[in-house]
């Protein structure tokens, strides 16, 4: 019997085993995989994940990885470059981007010094009910075969095709199509920092990663999948090059050292996010497009989130529908602004006023900050405005009608 068990031990599951562990819970963390094993991700994390690593301690190992830090981003859209840096968080203004089968190994040996028990190669094929509550799940494992493990909590961190969030027939109670698809691969002898750029109908991406290789995704709208994924690697070239001819030159001087992965189901929604004797984090919760690279970030902050509204209320069972209810309330509200923020970003189609507020933004160094700070989360997005940048706005378009 234990008190929790944790399905899925990537970004989301890894922490939660961690933080529950510490919180002197028995916890098995099951994963489906053999780790070290790589995922498809945009591998950056922003501020607000490297001060959660940091206060885990385990921010170190992360860095000893040998994943170079990340002090500048550099956003070019129709000719106009802002270059600046998120605000600090926890004290952290450099943000990293470990390759996965590097940070996952890292966060899930965390959770075993911290007391979890690790299986991976193990697959979750169901859950146990009592009374309509989930107070168990059925597992297979080539070493062990096929069991049932008992728990106070199941928590479904197992993806976007979450087994836990099927048996719990957890709804969507937020839903919107699927906006864009991408292709990535890594490129060597391309120097890079966090780079993005974007014209309408593409959005490419550049971050510097392990092994002094630079992960490249170019993004299409959804409707051109078919198309892109027939010739993905031309297709990809061929984006880079309408997107930023300097980039696809860039490329030119160095050479591709893996091959090509993509998807076309990136999908955007949020979960029922907990119910009686079962919580959803990471992408089995919440998933919406990577273009604004806040998954893993995102997974951190759920499953810090669970721990806390938990705390020693596991084995009370109205206390802990209580704090449950209390994280599925609390998750929505802090994911949702950033979750239309990247909803209106993988429109892959920026309004043409955007572009004044852009170019008064550019005018500044702090403003350029505090608008790096927004695609971060240090700055949340609707404390962005402010009456300089008002007035800068006010005086570009003076300027475009008075040259």
């Amino acid at each position: 019997m234990y008190d929790v068990i944790v399905v899925g031990a990537r970004a989301a599951g890894s922490p939660a085993a961690m933080l529950f562990a510490r919180a002197g819970y028995r916890v098995l963390l099951v994963e489906r995989a053999r780790f070290p094993r790589d995922t498809l991700s945009t591998l950056y994390l922003h501020q607000p994940g490297v001060a959660m690593l940091d206060r885990w301690g385990v921010l170190p190992e992360v860095v000893a990885t040998g994943c170079p830090p990340i002090g500048r981003v550099r956003y070019t859209t129709r000719g106009l470059t802002l270059e600046g840096c998120s605000w600090p968080v926890g004290g952290h203004r450099h943000t990293y981007a470990p390759r996965r089968h590097l940070l996952d190994s890292v966060l899930a040996d965390a959770a075993v010094r911290a007391g979890a028990e690790f299986r991976d190669d193990c697959t979750v094929t169901g859950l146990v009910f009592d009374e309509g509550a989930v107070t168990g799940a059925r597992m297979s494992s080539g070493t062990a075969g096929e069991l049932v493990e008992r728990a106070a909590l199941v928590v479904g961190a197992d993806g976007m095709r979450s087994t836990v969030a099927a048996a719990v027939d957890a709804s969507l109670v937020v839903e919107d199509p699927t906006l864009t698809c991408v292709y990535y691969t890594y490129w060597a002898d391309l120097p890079a920092t966090f780079e993005l750029y974007d014209v309408p109908g593409h959005w490419v991406g550049l971050v510097p990663t392990n092994d002094d290789a630079t992960l490249i995704a170019a993004y299409r709208p959804q409707a051109e999948f078919g198309r892109v994924r027939s010739d993905a690697l031309q297709s990809f070239l061929t984006g880079i090059e309408q997107t930023s001819p300097e980039v696809r030159e860039r490329m030119a001087a160095g050479r591709r050292i893996g091959r090509m992965l993509g998807t076309g189901d990136q999908r955007n929604f949020f979960r029922r996010a907990a119910g009686p004797g079962w919580a959803l984090i990471g992408d089995a919760g919440h998933h919406k497009d990577s273009i604004t690279a806040h998954g893993i970030t995102d997974a951190f902050t759920q499953a810090q989130l669970l721990a806390d509204c938990v705390g020693e209320d596991l084995h009370d069972p109205q206390r802990l529908q209580a704090a449950l209810d209390r994280f599925a309330t609390r998750r929505t509200e802090l994911l949702l602004p950033e979750y239309r923020n990247t909803l209106a970003t993988a429109k892959l189609d920026p309004p043409a006023h955007r572009m004044q507020m852009l170019q008064a933004i550019a005018t500044s160094e702090e403003l350029t900050d505090r608008f790096f700070s927004t695609w971060s989360g240090a700055c949340p997005v609707d404390e962005f405005v402010t009456p300089e940048l008002l007035d800068l706005v006010e005086a570009q378009e003076v300027m475009a009608h008075n040259p």
